[in-house]
């Protein structure tokens, strides 16, 4: 394992709990859940740590914050103290490098999308948290996510799910940029001004103010995301957009047909722009006909399909984690908001309390190489997957 610079600091350890903020009882970083055993050698072993110690891995999409213990009954709660505790510790043993975290939490309490206050109070919390420590740093360059490597520290880069907040004023985009932010998606399942979002029954299109931002993101340097958007809304971004887009965080409807997982149509346009799709890892959303109960078995075959109808230089992972019980949060917020039907529609699947192999920030990206390395990919191969695809759209975008 790679040495990091990680010394052990917890987030809001500046304030004392119960008297500055109100504290919850958090899921564990480390050990929650039996180690995922994938039968590698002791020689594959080494290749594995080898490679992601000595190349940069990027989560292209991942939620590093601990999730309360009690997930379902306090989420909410949580979530207004806006006060999401990172999972440092566990991300100290990633091998990551970068990871691209969604940082604004208004989503848990509004089915439209974020709220402009809130996201900012979102972002301020989080970047405060981070100005105390030594480990992460806000990453607003691909020359940070270099220098996150070749320090042993951790790049997080700031993204938004949706683009709901920003209203029909274009001038936001240039202050989000402003404060850190360097990944926007389109749409967060439902319509907004931009355009239409997947959980739409009729998608109208990128919208003429879409198109405003879709230039606007362009010229300032903001990643495109299509991973909630409608199918006729991400083909018309693609077109209307400059520079390569991202689907960072998505699967194959052609390997299992829910609204989630993307038509071969759209990951071969994003592929063309250039850009890349990150395979998703989130609870019952990259199922497969051969691997029925989630596990990164299911997940993997996503990523083989996804490689061998657009080539592996335009795949990556984007697994959707948490540290703490991600399928409860699911739960909590189908019963709160009613979206149950993006993560439960589509073919039968055999439930599971949580995705074997790829449960959380901590684990993912090195049971993702230990699986390439047990399967034979090259090195150039993993090193590609793992980050090296994204690292180089990220230089076109940014």
């Amino acid at each position: 394992m790679a040495t990091t610079r990680y010394t052990g600091y917890r987030s809001f350890s500046y304030l004392e709990p119960g008297r500055d903020y109100a504290e919850f009882t958090l899921a564990a970083e480390i050990d929650r859940l039996p180690t995922h055993d994938l039968g590698l050698s002791a020689d594959e072993e080494a290749r594995a740590d080898r490679i992601l110690s000595e190349n940069i891995a990027i989560s292209l999409h991942d939620h590093p914050v601990r999730l309360p213990a009690k997930t379902e009954e306090e989420l909410f709660a949580w979530n207004r103290e806006a006060r999401l505790a990172y999972g440092y510790e566990g991300l100290s043993r990633s091998g990551l490098d970068a990871v691209f975290d969604n940082l604004g939490w208004g989503a848990c309490e509004s089915r439209n999308g974020w709220k402009w206050d809130d996201v900012i109070t979102d972002l301020g919390m989080r970047f405060c948290d981070f100005a105390h420590q030594d480990y992460v740093l806000r990453a607003e360059s691909v020359g940070d996510i270099r220098r996150a490597h070749a320090e042993g520290r951790l790049a997080v880069v700031a993204g938004l799910e949706g683009a709901a907040l920003i209203e029909n004023e274009v001038d936001r985009l240039d202050v989000l940029y402003g404060l850190g932010v360097r990944q926007i998606g389109v749409a967060y399942s439902d319509a907004n001004s931009l355009g239409g979002g997947l959980r739409e029954h009729r998608d109208g299109g990128l919208t003429s103010f879409g198109r405003k931002a879709v230039r606007r993101m362009n010229q300032l340097g903001i990643a495109i995301d299509l991973s909630h958007a409608g199918d006729r809304t991400a083909l018309d971004v693609i077109e209307a957009s400059d520079k390569p887009v991202l689907i960072t965080h998505a699967g194959a409807r052609g390997l299992w047909d829910t609204p989630r997982m993307k038509p071969d149509e759209v990951i071969r346009a994003c592929a063309e722009s250039g850009g890349v799709i990150g395979i998703e890892a989130a609870p019952h959303t990259t199922v497969s006909p051969d691997h029925r109960r989630h596990t990164i078995e299911s997940v993997m075959d996503h990523f083989r399909y996804c490689a061998d109808l657009v080539g592996i230089e335009h795949v990556g992972f984007g697994p959707d984690t948490f540290f703490g019980d991600h399928l409860g949060l699911h739960h909590a917020m189908s019963e709160k908001l009613g979206v149950a039907e993006v993560v439960t529609s589509g073919p039968r699947y055999e439930p599971v309390e949580h995705v074997a192999g790829l449960e959380n920030p901590g684990e993912c990206f090195r049971n993702v190489t230990r699986w390439l390395v047990k399967h034979g990919y090259s090195d150039a191969d993993i090193v590609a997957v793992i980050g090296g695809n994204a690292l180089r759209v990220l230089e076109k975008i940014w």
